[in-house]
This record gives structure tokens, C-alpha cells and sequence, in this order.
């Protein structure tokens, strides 16, 4: 007989929390949780949540000021990483901070891997 485990995938769920605002509406919170689902799946056990928020820095002024910003927070190693991007369009600094989020969770799960930890929670990116 097989172990009572064998065979068995336990799910695991990202939590993904999306704060944008009105005129943003489900397009831009379903879009995030899509990109973010594809960029971080395969750290998915390592991550116990993650927070994206969106903003216009400018107001009504328009020019490059739409604002993205991705907090993880991992469960091991623990610590948290946030990704802060902008661009003109809010959908294309939310691609970048994705790809940058992959990667620094990337390193820090590297890091931790080979022994070298270094608690991420100093770990801020920033691009503008």
C-alpha cells in the first residue's frame, strides 16, 4: 500500500491584496493578481502574502506618475521585500514590478539556500 501522502498535491494560496483606486477598478486588481500569480507561482510555499498598491502621484497633471508598489512578505526565509515602479501607464510598471519581484525573491531565496541569509527586510528596490 502507499503511504497516505503519496499522491496527495496539498494547494497552496497565494494571498494577493490589490488596493487601487476607483477609477482603476477590477480590470487593474484582476490583472495584478494574474501577472503576479505567474511571476511568483513557483515561490508560492515561500510566500505568505503579498500586498500591491497603485497610486497617481500626479493628480489630474497626468505625465509619468502611475505608481506601483508590490510588498512580499516571505515565510522563509522571513522577511519582506517591496518593489516600487512608474510609468505612464499603471498595467506596464505593474509588468516591471512583477519581473523585479520574481527576481529579488529569486536572490533571496538563493541566498538562503546556500546559507548566506540575509533577512530581506532591508532589501527595497526603487525605480522611477
Amino acid at each position: 500500500p502507499l503511504p497516505p501522502t503519496l499522491g496527495v498535491v496539498e494547494e497552496t494560496v497565494m494571498r494577493i491584496q490589490v488596493r487601487a483606486g476607483e477609477k482603476a477598478g477590477n480590470v487593474l486588481r484582476t490583472a495584478a493578481e494574474r501577472r503576479l500569480r505567474f511571476a511568483l507561482g513557483r515561490f508560492e510555499r515561500r510566500i505568505a502574502s503579498i500586498d500591491v498598491r497603485f497610486g497617481d502621484v500626479n493628480g489630474p497633471r497626468g505625465g509619468v506618475d502611475q505608481a506601483c508598489r508590490v510588498a512580499v512578505r516571505l515565510a522563509a526565509p522571513a522577511g519582506q521585500i517591496v518593489i516600487e515602479d512608474m510609468d505612464r501607464d499603471a498595467h506596464a510598471a505593474l509588468a516591471r514590478a512583477a519581473d523585479r519581484m520574481a527576481r529579488a525573491v529569486g536572490r533571496a531565496v538563493d541566498l538562503a539556500r546556500r546559507g548566506r541569509h540575509r533577512t530581506p527586510m532591508a532589501l527595497r528596490e526603487v525605480r522611477s
